[in-house]
């Protein structure tokens, strides 16, 4: 059940698993954060070389609520200073998943880099989610655009 407390937010559930006692619980940043940051729940240090990939654990596993999703996002930070980015971007979390949250890391950088234990690797971003109902139909109503794809709108040409 959709729940709202007096600061108008969501309620949901936290279950804290094993491999991250010790660790921080997701949190915000500053007051107006719109993602969560997540950590690191691994057990040593690991370098990602470039090219790279890695499934990491953060320790976490959620019960979001119906007709809401969990989005995994990279952080701006590892992105700029060492090419690290998340893959499957953004990472969807169906409210029916139960299972421990994991990030994909992958460096595009130039240099190994270093990821330890509690480092704070994505954000998590809670949204609605939209449900669609099909309406086949044997006309489109025409746009301006109309089948123009890249580059149509004069921003990249081909």
């Amino acid at each position: 059940m959709l729940e709202y407390n007096e600061t108008n937010r969501i309620t949901v559930e936290l279950h804290r698993l094993p491999n991250s006692v010790g660790l921080p619980l997701p949190s915000y940043a500053t007051q107006a954060s719109a993602g969560i940051d997540l950590v690191a729940a691994i057990d040593k240090s690991v370098s990602l070389k470039p090219g790279d990939r890695l499934l990491v654990p953060t320790g976490i596993a959620l019960s979001v609520p119906d007709e809401f999703e969990a989005q995994i996002r990279p952080r701006s930070g590892l992105a700029i200073k060492h090419g690290i980015t998340t893959l499957n971007s953004p990472g969807t979390i169906d409210s029916d998943y139960r299972g421990e949250i994991f990030v994909i890391l992958i460096n595009h950088g130039t240099e190994p880099f270093r990821l330890e234990r509690g480092m704070r690797i994505a954000q998590l971003v809670v949204a609605p989610v939209v449900r669609i109902a099909w309406r086949e139909c044997d006309v489109l109503e025409k746009t301006k655009r109309g089948k123009g794809g890249l580059g149509s709108t004069g921003v990249l040409s081909l």
